[in-house]
């Protein structure tokens, strides 16, 4: 079973959602970890994807925050 890797963090909520469903779209499996409190909003959102769409997942997120 191939490892979870970390491609992105944000504080951002709907910023997470847009990039999930953005991956999502090109059928990259995609775990949201939230590690805000949810009173205080403070911490960070973490997507991973599997080991060997990292790359792929990385490069789709770069070539979409640069539009």
């Amino acid at each position: 079973m191939e490892p979870w890797l970390k491609i992105y963090t944000t504080r951002n909520p709907a910023e997470a959602s847009i990039i999930q469903g953005m991956l999502e779209e090109n059928d990259i499996s995609v775990q949201m970890l939230n590690k805000q409190d949810s009173s205080f909003n403070f911490g960070y959102i973490e997507l991973y994807v599997t080991g060997h769409l990292k790359e792929t997942a990385k490069q789709l997120i770069d070539k979409n925050l640069l539009n």
